[in-house]
């Protein structure tokens, strides 16, 4: 019997500025992530999405990134698979669905529609929790009563690690 050939894909959602501890850990989240083979989906458009795809390349890792333009990036975007949709926010649907859970970093508007897009399709979502931002909410105000899917919350790259290995995603 042959492994099976997709490799876990995680969403990488949300903003946070460089030199915040939200973005060091979303660095961090990308490069476990590589660790644990898991694809990173990330559109690269806030410098936390793009520090976990450029950190989950560095590790050796792979990284989609959807991107609402339609045409190509330039050749040094980080990452592997590049998606260009054209299709202007509709493009948070498919990074709502591109993964098997959805890693969310801080966050504003763009941030909450794809959350609630990821519950509406019970994509388990991982919050950042402890560094500010919209994500520190979502543990004990999810988007509605009907509890789509699990809210997991991390603080640290290690409980990360721990949550996406309870969810089955580390082979």
């Amino acid at each position: 019997m042959s492994a099976p050939h997709r490799r876990p894909q995680v969403c990488v959602l949300g903003s946070a500025e460089p030199g915040s501890p939200a973005y060091a850990l979303a660095g961090e989240a990308g490069a476990l992530m590589a660790r644990l083979r898991i694809t990173v989906v990330s559109g690269c458009g806030s410098p936390a999405t793009r520090v976990a795809a450029e950190r989950a390349l560095q590790a050796g890792g792979e990284v989609v990134s959807i991107i609402p333009p339609d045409a190509m990036p330039a050749a040094d975007w980080p990452a592997t698979v590049v998606i260009p949709c054209g299709m202007g926010d509709a493009r948070n649907l498919l990074m709502a669905l591109a993964g098997d859970a959805c890693i969310v970093i801080g966050g504003r508007a763009g941030t909450i529609s794809e959350v609630c897009l990821a519950w509406l399709h019970k994509r388990p979502l991982l919050p950042l929790v402890g560094c500010g931002g919209w994500s520190d909410a979502l543990p004990s105000n999810p988007p509605d009563e009907r509890k789509n899917s699990e809210i997991l919350p991390w603080d640290s790259v290690a409980q990360l690690e721990s949550q996406l290995r309870g969810l089955g995603l580390v082979r």
